[in-house]
């Protein structure tokens, strides 16, 4: 049986990546308020990847030796570039203004998605993108900075949001393999690096309460939002799994906002408005139409309940398990996402 709504499943996994990710930012702002910036992306990461190392089960599809330079690469921007421009803007800006800055992820993923993958974007999900924009535009105007020390800090955070689109774009191809695993890596390369590029600029390490607070964040909102990021990716693509992930700032401004920052304002209401418009654009995006699947011999993780994986066993395997098999050619139509059996033209 095909899954009829594969953008439910992977929105959800998306949005709840965006939860753990969303709100740690302010805590981290918090916490990491006198701590160097690439001493808080190490111990961000290292949080990421105890959680992966401590992760059980078996690995399905563990990384491969060709994986490397690819998992080098968005480990330097998204372990060690992004975190270090975050952490950095988040000394000199608001925990609101700045959760809400990373709203930005979302346009920039969908439209290197789309340049580097050809991933199709529908009039839902550019909906999604654009509402999500005018969102985050209302809540900075809601919260601007007036210094230039501000300006600087919201411009740090951009680049931020700049540096995790381009890691998670380029990274798609990783998504094809066990999260844990992936997480595991790349967390370990880019808090090694920024740990030796924190020694080298001098930055003092901090006391035992926030090495031990900015660790817990980076399990939960980098180690574990990572991991359930990538698995969305695997079946709604970069450009839907990032239109999701936009609700992340929304709940970073929330907790911010809890934690006594400042009052709600109207526009911040009305933010929160376009933001919940814009998770329903997205999780009701239905892309369906008649394609062709092509004869193939290649491995990855599958089911067996998903309708294209229709090889037999002597005993057929319960959930998700990975080794080499065959296509035949199939023709059909049904919804479906931009997981790796259905990444044709559009």
């Amino acid at each position: 049986m095909v899954s009829a709504r594969p953008a439910v499943s992977g929105g959800l996994l998306a949005f709840a990546a965006a939860v753990a990710f969303g709100a740690t930012t302010p805590l981290v702002q918090r916490f990491g308020r006198d701590v160097g910036p690439f001493t808080t992306a190490t111990l961000l990461y290292l949080g990421a990847t105890l959680v992966a190392a401590l992760a059980g089960g078996p690995r399905v599809d563990p990384l491969r030796r060709a994986d490397a330079p690819r998992l080098f690469f968005v480990a330097m921007l998204g372990a060690v570039a992004a975190p270090m421009a975050l952490a950095w803007g988040l000394q000199r800006t608001s925990g609101v203004t700045a959760s809400l800055l990373l709203n930005l992820e979302a346009p920039f993923t969908v439209l290197l998605a789309r340049a580097v993958w050809r991933e199709p974007v529908g009039l839902r999900v550019g909906g999604a993108v654009l509402i999500m924009g005018a969102a985050g535009a209302l809540l900075v105007i809601d919260g601007r900075e007036a210094s230039v020390a501000g300006g600087w800090g919201a411009l740090a955070v951009a680049g931020a949001t700049l540096a995790w689109a381009s890691d998670a774009v380029v990274g798609r191809p990783l998504a094809d393999r066990d999260a844990a695993s992936v997480v595991l890596a790349k967390s370990a390369v880019g808090a090694g690096a920024a740990f030796v590029l924190g020694r080298a600029f001098g930055e003092a390490w901090p006391r035992s309460g926030p090495v031990l607070a900015l660790v817990a964040c980076g399990a939960v909102g980098y180690g574990v939002s990572l991991g359930l990021y990538l698995r969305a990716q695997r079946t709604i693509g970069a450009a839907r799994t990032g239109t999701v992930f936009a609700a992340a700032p929304f709940i970073g401004a929330a907790v911010a906002l809890v934690m006594g920052e400042r009052a709600a304002g109207s526009f911040t209401l009305a933010a929160g408005v376009l933001c919940a418009v814009g998770v329903w654009l997205n999780l009701g995006d239905r892309h369906a139409h008649a394609h062709v699947h092509a004869a193939t011999d290649h491995e990855h993780p599958h089911r067996h309940d998903d309708g294209h994986h229709l090889h037999p066993h002597d005993v057929y395997p319960q959930g998700e398990h990975t080794h080499p098999h065959s296509h035949e050619t199939l023709a059909h139509a049904h919804p479906h996402g931009q997981d790796v059996d259905h990444r044709h033209e559009h």
